[in-house]
């Protein structure tokens, strides 16, 4: 009898049945405000597709969900509030590429972004264009490659931070081109696309919705964008990997995770209801006309990106000599 009870316990264990919950953890939706937490300021694409997210999940689930924007460091600051928070399922995080795979290569973290937090499913994800200011007078990606290349370390690019995607998709582009553009880091996107169209710095890798109405009305030129698509709303700008250097990917993407020990019951309920959120044509529709593309996926899936995208730029800040500002 035992034995029977220990074999039980046992695979019971393994399956992930037994947790020490605390009191209503089985509980979905959970009966209390679910807060979704968000990295960023109000007003960006972060913050743009987690409200139109949240009041989905709120229609379907019967539950208020709230944004919770907990902006400072990168989005680091975030992503430890969720790591150390409530094993209800009261909370989640629309987490960012900088914190869950980039971050760590560049300081030391006080959360384990693979041990502390657990993966649901994939967001959203966009490219960056390379646009640079029209004074340039550089209209094509090989025009670039060629001033870059008579002017080793003089001609800059700008970026929204050190370590952000934005500057990491220039060492990138940078490496694969063995070229020298010289990075000039700023404490936000409006502060470079101030300097941008003011001709101070020659070139940006924005975000689509950023940059997209310089570029219609001139004065900024888009070479190419950083995904392996080119983007919907500007399908005249080619990629990267298409104009020369194959393979070259370089996205933002956010994606929701949860705390880390959260019982993987709740783990599966929250994975079936963010995808069925990001899988309604009517949010799809929403997030494509910002140039976002929702990517829901598995939880496995999600777990092995996170882990192929910090070995990438953990590659690139190692190999390039980067370190935190």
């Amino acid at each position: 009898m035992k034995h029977r009870l220990l074999v039980s316990l046992c695979v019971m264990l393994d399956l992930g049945v037994l947790h020490a919950l605390p009191a209503g953890a089985q509980d979905f939706p959970p009966k209390k405000t679910i807060t979704m937490v968000v990295g960023f300021a109000p007003g960006g694409a972060a913050d743009f597709a987690a409200r139109l997210i949240a009041r989905k999940l709120a229609d379907n689930l019967g539950q208020t969900v709230v944004v919770d924007n907990k902006a400072g460091a990168g989005g680091n600051i975030a992503h430890q509030v969720v790591a150390n928070g409530p094993l209800d399922g009261s909370m989640i995080l629309f987490g960012s590429v900088g914190p869950l795979s980039i971050a760590q290569h560049l300081m030391k973290l006080p959360y384990d972004p693979v041990k502390d937090l657990a993966p649901l499913t994939m967001g959203v994800n966009f490219p960056n264009l390379l646009v640079v200011h029209a004074g340039l007078k550089v209209k094509t990606l090989a025009e670039f490659v060629a001033v870059a290349k008579k002017n080793p370390g003089k001609l800059d690019f700008a970026s929204t931070g050190t370590g952000s995607a934005s500057h990491l998709a220039g060492e990138l582009f940078n490496d694969v081109a063995g070229i020298d553009t010289l990075h000039i880091p700023y404490k936000g996107g409006s502060l470079v696309l101030q300097d941008l169209l003011a001709g101070r710095v020659a070139a940006y890798y924005s975000t689509p919705a950023t940059a997209g109405p310089h570029i219609e009305s001139g004065k900024l030129v888009a070479l190419a964008s950083t995904g392996l698509s080119r983007p919907a709303f500007l399908p005249n700008v080619p990629t990267i990997a298409e104009s020369g250097y194959p393979g070259f990917n370089a996205l933002n993407w956010y994606a929701f995770v949860a705390p880390g020990k959260l019982p993987r019951p709740l783990l599966e309920r929250w994975h079936a209801e963010l995808v069925k959120v990001l899988t309604s044509e009517d949010v799809k529709e929403a997030l494509n006309k910002q140039g976002l593309t929702p990517a829901p996926g598995s939880r496995d899936e999600l777990a092995r990106y996170i882990v192929s995208e910090s070995d990438k730029w953990g590659r690139i800040i190692r190999e390039r000599k980067i370190t935190a500002e």
